[in-house]
């Protein structure tokens, strides 16, 4: 039995990492001859891909955009496998605010974590409605993720990054007030949330042991959207300190970006890659988009998920 570690994509599990759950409780990961902890990024180390590089972790699950970065650095991280095939973050605000469409946020503050990516994507998103994008304020929230509550006590008057499947769910502000704008709704170039990687020594070394690895994955996260009462209850062991009625509803609105329109879990889509890692350097977010297809390794996805289940 090998013994891997995983790092999830957050600061806590939430339900976008089930099928990595499901699939070790039973026991897929060691009918594939493999121990799996499941683990989340120590801040003080930094992100999952800080984590990978350092050899703290086997796999771990992240945004492409930070990989794309990383390599463009020289450091020989590699993805494997789409985990997403949407993007997850939201423009979030309430109403009362006269924000009804894109570009109401010139003049606005808008919280986020303002990286370049960050900040880029606010511009992209008041530019393409027609609005001026020198116009937003941007506040700095750092890594918090404010809820509509947080908005609604005055702290912004929108915010961007919180997650439209988790996120902005949370608070107490009740439906009709919140107002939720996925960003590939309302103009951004479509990309993959998030992927899942490892080290590229590690597939040279043992490329058996990764296409083991997905192929238990894709079982865990095909199952885990095919049974989600099942996948609710073991959820609620691993996070139980949020509501079951969120866990639930998160739960049912992550489910169907896990596969792609073929209902194949994993594949990550050149169509989307290539334009966003474009996307990406012309605003700065990255140094290059050259090279992007080597960022990630088709063909260790099983070619025929469904038979997994």
């Amino acid at each position: 039995m090998t013994r891997i570690r995983v790092m999830l994509d957050y600061f806590h599990p939430w339900p976008n990492t089930a099928g990595l759950y499901l699939a070790r409780e039973r026991g897929w990961y060691a009918e594939a001859g493999l121990e799996v902890d499941l683990v989340v990024q120590d801040p003080g180390v930094g992100d999952t891909l800080e984590h990978l590089a350092t050899g703290r972790a086997e796999f771990g699950v992240f945004p492409p955009n930070r990989l794309f970065a990383r390599r463009a650095a020289g450091q020989p991280l590699v993805g494997v496998a789409a985990v997403n095939h949407r993007a997850l973050e939201a423009v979030q605000s309430v109403t009362g605010r006269g924000i009804s469409r894109p570009r109401d946020l010139a003049g606005r503050r808008v919280a986020c974590n303002p990286t370049p990516r960050g900040a880029a994507m606010i511009r992209h998103l008041v530019a393409a409605d027609g609005g001026d994008p020198d116009a937003v304020v941007l506040v700095d929230a750092g890594y918090r993720e404010l809820t509509v509550d947080d908005i609604e006590a005055g702290e912004a008057d929108a915010t961007f990054g919180n997650y439209w499947s988790w996120d902005a769910l949370r608070g107490d502000l009740p439906e009709e007030r919140r107002v939720t704008w996925p960003v590939d709704e309302i103009g951004a170039p479509a990309y993959h949330s998030y992927w899942l990687g490892t080290r590229q020594e590690l597939v040279d070394a043992d490329r058996d042991l990764v296409v083991r690895f997905l192929a238990a994955t894709a079982r865990g996260y095909l199952a885990a959207a095919a049974d989600q009462p099942a996948t609710l209850r073991l959820l609620e062991r691993v996070i139980p300190y949020f509501p079951r009625p969120l866990i639930a509803r998160s739960l049912a609105l992550v489910a169907p970006t896990w596969t792609d329109a073929e209902g194949r879990w994993g594949v990550v889509d050149p169509d989307r890659t290539g334009p966003y890692a474009h996307w990406l350097a012309e605003h700065g977010a990255v140094p290059t988009a050259d090279n992007w297809q080597d960022a990630y390794l088709p063909g260790l996805v099983p070619a025929a998920p469904a038979a997994l289940v």
